[in-house]
């Protein structure tokens, strides 16, 4: 694919896209800011990239892009951020959040990232199990181990948080 033509694709996916990327980059960084310069690097390296070699395969491609930015972030940060509820308070923005029930937000911020990308990926990005697998390099079959395993670890603290809440 040519270079203008791929610079023209790419512009127009991630304007009819752009809240998606953040969500995604956002799930992984839980900072507002952060979120934006990953999705910024994450179209910097799709722009300089060459590797799109099918236009039908630009979703998976760039949200490969998106999460594999977001993970290098990671890891050079190397950083745990547990947020009290006073600073949590300090933060708000008064915007409404994506996520509406924060003990689920606090549970999936607490698996191993390996677990949490399945699940960001497959439900909050409402990807098949086959593009999840595609975009975190996987094998389906442990795509969709991770998936049953964070699922479980989930409904664990889930109910440990409302056995805490019960009266």
């Amino acid at each position: 694919m040519n270079k203008p033509r791929q610079y023209e694709l790419i512009t127009e996916f991630v304007m009819h896209n752009k809240d998606n990327f953040y969500r995604l980059a956002y799930s992984y960084v839980l900072s507002p800011e952060d979120a934006l310069d990953i999705v910024q690097d994450a179209i910097h390296k799709a722009i300089k990239s060459d590797t799109l070699k099918d236009e039908t395969a630009i979703k998976s491609w760039f949200y490969k892009i998106v999460v594999h930015t977001a993970l290098d972030f990671l890891r050079r940060r190397k950083r745990v951020t547990v947020a009290s509820d006073a600073e949590l308070e300090f933060r708000d923005t008064g915007h409404e959040d994506h996520y509406r029930n924060l003990d689920l937000e606090k549970a999936l911020n607490e698996l191993p990232t390996d677990y949490r990308s399945v699940v960001v990926l497959r439900y909050f990005e409402d990807l098949k199990i086959e593009e999840v697998a595609e975009m975190l390099g996987l094998n389906v079959n442990t795509a969709k181990t991770r998936l049953y395993k964070a699922l479980k670890l989930l409904r664990v603290e889930m109910e440990e948080v409302q056995i805490e809440e019960a009266p």
